[in-house]
């Protein structure tokens, strides 16, 4: 098996998401094409400080890009070598970290925001992406039985840290997502009827248990108006909605709003830990609801707090 290959079917192996997939074999293979080909095995230290050092110096690449580059060529090492470098001492010239502060909408924004919706599946989306400060990949994947409405909690289940956490469903979302649930069982009894009503399930499932993809529970929450055949299996089941479908609404939305911020789904996310702080609430809790396994990847937002306080907005030309 080709080592590429060997890659990929190590991070399937690991439940890694395809996108990381995409990421690691690119870098992987930018790594061994900057060496003329030479096999990994037969490099080390000095070869992984080259390539890192090039991409700074001469690729001008920005801190984050190189540390994807860096965490690429560690798991081929590690995961897929099994040769460690933890005793290298690894020392590149390192890309210089830009610290960017988020785009942030205020309450009165976001709310003229939503309201650009028509009262649709998109505009749960967002009220989704908002009010419980979820990635969009995490709204996407979102399963009927995510949603615990006895103990009024949605949980999200990460696959790849094993790390899953739990946070509030907002109140104003309740009945709407109850309504969606209803409305996804009577379209999941049409298709069952049809001869179709299968979903991917995730890992292993689909082996344990045989029937669970035909079981209400198991559907996405946010699901497409038709069935398609799966790209992937060939199978016609229906899947959930596309992040680049919702990424034209929302820029629809915004483009209505008048807002002129450059606005992603993930300035939903900002927003959210932006005004949870705002609110009085402690950082280590929004990290927890953040899903970040460092709290100085949440310590941002105290940055952006700061810079949002009017007590610090002020100009000498305000005094004349």
């Amino acid at each position: 098996m080709k080592l590429l290959d060997q890659v990929r079917v190590k991070i399937k192996f690991l439940r890694y998401s395809s996108e990381t997939a995409k990421i690691y074999v690119y870098w992987i293979r930018k790594f061994i094409l900057f060496h003329h080909k030479k096999h990994p095995v037969d490099m080390g230290k000095v070869e992984i400080e080259q390539f890192l050092s090039y991409l700074a110096t001469h690729r001008k690449v920005s801190a984050s890009t190189q540390n994807q580059a860096f965490n690429a060529i560690l798991f081929l090492y590690h995961k897929v070598l099994d040769i460690s470098l933890e005793d290298k001492n690894i020392n590149a010239l390192r890309a210089k970290q830009r610290i960017h502060l988020p785009t942030v909408l205020s309450p009165r924004e976001i709310k003229h925001l939503i309201n650009q919706f028509n009262d649709n599946i998109y505009k749960l989306i967002t009220q989704t992406l908002y009010g419980c400060g979820l990635r969009i990949s995490e709204v996407m994947n979102l399963r009927v039985k995510d949603l615990d409405f006895d103990y009024n909690r949605i949980i999200i289940w990460d696959s790849k840290s094993l790390d899953d956490r739990s946070l509030p469903i907002p109140k104003k979302l309740v009945t709407p997502f109850q309504n969606l649930i209803a409305k996804n069982k009577a379209s999941h009894e049409e298709d069952l009827s049809n001869g179709y009503g299968t979903v991917e399930l995730p890992n292993a499932l689909k082996r344990k248990f045989p029937n669970a993809d035909r079981e209400l529970k198991w559907q996405y929450l946010f699901q497409m108006n038709k069935v398609s055949k799966d790209p992937k299996s060939g199978v016609v089941r229906r899947h959930h909605v596309l992040k680049s479908t919702y990424n034209r609404n929302l820029s629809k939305a915004v483009k209505a709003s008048g807002i002129n911020k450059k606005i992603t789904a993930h300035t939903l996310r900002h927003s959210y830990a932006t005004h949870l702080l705002q609110a009085g609430i402690d950082i280590r809790t929004i990290q927890e609801l953040l899903g970040h396994k460092s709290l100085e990847t949440t310590m941002i937002y105290t940055h952006v707090v700061k810079e949002l306080s009017e007590r610090n907005r002020f100009s000498p030309l305000d005094y004349l």
